[in-house]
């Protein structure tokens, strides 16, 4: 059993990019009247709390949207989701990804959340019991292909794993692949770490090389570390990315530049 455990990282700079382009394409999906369907691969366990000792051990969330989230108006997708999270939930809340896109998706969307740490899985339960999400105890990919393409077809797949198990960077192109052949609509957004070594490369490179529709890559730096962290950034890559994403994620480019 994997033992990654995201409450150490929750609300770090990292969350910061994910959330942010996440909360936007949400937001604009949900502009039009039709229904859509929001599916995440790795879904951990969708509530955190940023006062816990796990998280205030690593300090991250304090480098992380304790400072960045004034770089968002009080209208931007995001700070309104990371509000009614906080509404519901108290003011140390913070949400993971399946919470703050319930805070988006209306009546009539639908939500399918895989995850397969047991524990973890408890307190997503836990955290969505006020939303209509289909909760699958089982490997991310393996949902994401049973499901997909989904009903509504329009919709969204975040595919965000730990990378704990190193043969992710080499399997994760052709199941990209596949998934949008099934599903030649759909947004696929792929989190994914840049590592010091290098490790990520590879993947980016089998994933270009896929000539997918509409595709936007984005990659964030954060400021050096001094216990001498082997991430130095972060990325999205993106397919079929919705209009308008490319100018936020140029902003939050900037916003990223401003504290290196």
């Amino acid at each position: 059993m994997l033992s990654y455990q995201h409450i150490y990282h929750a609300g770090n700079l990292a969350d910061v990019q994910k959330h942010a382009l996440l909360c936007v394409m949400l937001d604009y999906m949900g502009q039009k009247a039709k229904p859509m369907t929001y599916l995440e691969s790795h879904s951990g366990r969708g509530l955190y709390d940023l006062s816990s000792d796990e998280a205030v051990k690593t300090g991250e969330a304090a480098a992380g949207i304790a400072v960045a989230e004034a770089w968002f108006d009080a209208d931007h997708p995001y700070r309104r989701a990371l509000q009614a999270v906080r509404d519901g939930f108290g003011e140390t809340a913070y949400g993971g990804s399946p919470l703050l896109a319930a805070q988006l998706l209306r009546d009539g969307d639908k939500m399918h959340l895989a995850e397969l740490h047991p524990r973890e899985g408890d307190a997503l339960e836990d955290a969505m019991v006020m939303y209509s999400a289909k909760l699958h105890r089982q490997d991310g990919f393996e949902m994401a292909h049973a499901v997909c393409p989904p009903e509504p077809r329009r919709g969204l797949l975040l595919i965000d794993p730990s990378y704990e198990i190193k043969t992710d960077y080499e399997r994760i192109p052709a199941i990209i692949g596949k998934l949008h052949r099934k599903w030649n609509v759909g947004v696929i957004a792929l989190w994914y770490p840049i590592m010091k070594d290098g490790s990520q490369s590879g993947m980016l490179r089998d994933l270009e090389a896929l000539n997918l529709p509409k595709v936007l890559r984005h990659e964030v730096r954060f400021p050096p570390a001094k216990d001498k962290h082997r991430m130095v950034g972060s990325g999205m890559f993106i397919v079929n990315a919705p209009w308008g994403l490319a100018d936020e994620a140029k902003a939050l480019s900037a916003r990223f530049a401003s504290l290196t």
